[in-house]
């Protein structure tokens, strides 16, 4: 055993993540440009070893020896995709899994990563797909408990409980499955490093060990990464580089809705969003998100104005609420959902050019069902919610709102504004102030019921919500 660890270890080699230097041992300092704490332990084999670790299936290249094709020359083929019979997660995707791909979703510890996967497993297994559910968290028993608690019971999905990197990829290619999820890859080590699981070297060399056999398989890896206290992907930053896909679990532990966020996907859109409900049977697509942001109120409240959001392809309803209150020489500005320093800068655009002014106010900004918006379509809909709790006068009922406002007080476009407008009108919303180019064409019967206010500038639109 000691023989094993000391061949392990002559085999490593440290490399600096700033200048790519390499140094035989760890060194607190990089010898070549000087950085502290940079050296990341790698593997350095020998050039036999690397022919014979190459020419293994599991670690087979795609790289081999090809000619250069002309773009034009290149056949380009529609991408095929599986279904996962969870509605949500494959508008998620793009339409389903794609041979071959790998997907890396994270998110916080009980929030239903592995819940939903198991899901997805069972349900593709069903369908006669091979899969298998790699587990290095928790036992085969304890992956059977909660698939009995799901209403599972009898799933054909094939548990693999392994931790060792070379028996996951040996499993792997003996039974090719079509999917294969690996729960966690923070737990997964490799022999051919020294260092512990979940450090970056092994998260980043089992990463890439295992985007290489779903390549040379066929085989659609899904990889279950943790997060750090700031909510990002924990482990090198490289790791969401090297998969096809990635995906956010959002959403508050306390709350039974989450939301899913694709942040890249190379075969099909960015920023996609499906909504889930988490229920004693595990986790449900919500149909019509947008019930969930939106408060029920039997009478319009001031401070409350709802927005039509873009999220991926899907227009949703999210109602932003707003709270002025006293707050003396040092007001707070807080926004939960939205951008802090927009916030600021749209209290300054409404002192400035609409003569509201909340230089001594507290300002609290939320928006409703934990639900985050970064696009700036929100401004006007966040300014007429200030202007409405600081005079104590709530909106008109059905009433919508979006628009990009801008330091010098003008309101711009928003994309896709038609989507957003027929969403609101198949809604029911009967009231819209929107930017004068996304004013719909007079006689469009799409927006029956629905009065458009077109403006221009936020000076418009607060003489329009004043005369409603």
């Amino acid at each position: 055993m000691l023989h094993t660890r000391r061949m392990a270890k002559e085999k490593s080699i440290y490399t600096c993540s700033e200048c790519g230097g390499t140094s035989p041992r760890w060194l607190g300092k990089c010898p070549a440009c000087g950085a502290w704490n940079t050296l990341v332990e790698t593997v350095a084999d020998s050039p036999s070893a690397g022919k014979n670790r190459l020419s293994s299936p599991q670690f087979a290249s795609l790289a081999g020896t090809a000619e250069v094709a002309a773009l034009s020359e290149i056949e380009a083929t529609d991408v095929a995709r599986t279904p996962t019979g969870i509605g949500e997660l494959d508008r998620v995707l793009g339409g389903g899994i794609v041979e071959g791909g790998v997907v890396l979703i994270g998110g916080d510890p009980g929030i239903g990563k592995s819940t939903l996967l198991l899901q997805a497993l069972d349900a593709l297994a069903r369908a006669q797909l091979p899969t298998l559910y790699v587990t290095g968290e928790e036992s085969g028993a304890q992956v059977a408990l909660r698939a009995r608690r799901l209403g599972l019971a009898g799933s054909p999905v094939g548990v693999l409980a392994e931790i060792q990197l070379e028996k996951i990829l040996a499993t792997i290619d003996a039974r090719r499955p079509a999917v294969a999820v690996i729960d966690s890859i923070q737990t997964v080590y490799s022999d051919q490093l020294t260092s512990a699981p979940g450090s970056v070297a092994q998260v980043r060399e089992c990463a890439a060990h295992l985007t290489r056999a779903a390549k040379s398989s066929g085989t659609a890896i899904v990889l279950v990464g943790h997060v750090t206290k700031e909510g990002a992907l924990a482990g090198p930053r490289v790791l969401e580089h090297m998969v096809d896909t990635v995906l956010y679990f959002e959403g508050d532990t306390h709350s039974s809705f989450r939301l899913v966020r694709a942040i890249k996907n190379r075969f099909g859109a960015v920023n996609e969003i499906g909504v889930f409900a988490m229920t004693e049977k595990g986790l449900k697509g919500v149909a019509n998100p947008s019930a969930i942001f939106l408060s029920q109120h039997s009478e319009p409240v001031p401070g409350s104005c709802v927005l039509v959001t873009l999220e991926g392809t899907r227009p949703l309803l999210v109602e932003i609420q707003a709270l002025v209150d006293s707050g003396g020489p040092s007001p707070r500005r807080l926004s939960v959902g939205l951008e802090r320093d927009r916030l600021a800068m749209l209290l300054a655009v409404l002192h400035r050019h609409a003569g509201v002014a909340c230089m001594d106010q507290d300002v609290f900004v939320n928006a409703v069902g934990g639900v985050r918006i970064s696009e700036p379509a929100a401004d006007l809909a966040v300014m007429l919610a200030i202007t409405s709790s600081l005079r104590g006068k709530a909106l008109p009922k059905g009433f919508i709102a979006f628009g990009e406002v801008g330091l010098a007080g003008e309101v711009r476009p928003a994309p896709r504004g038609q989507e957003r407008l027929r969403e609101a009108a198949k809604l029911g919303f009967s009231v819209a102030v929107v930017p004068r180019a996304n004013a719909p064409r007079k006689g469009d019967k799409a927006f029956e019921g629905l009065t458009v206010h077109a403006v221009e500038r936020i000076e418009e639109a607060m003489d329009v919500v004043r005369g409603l």
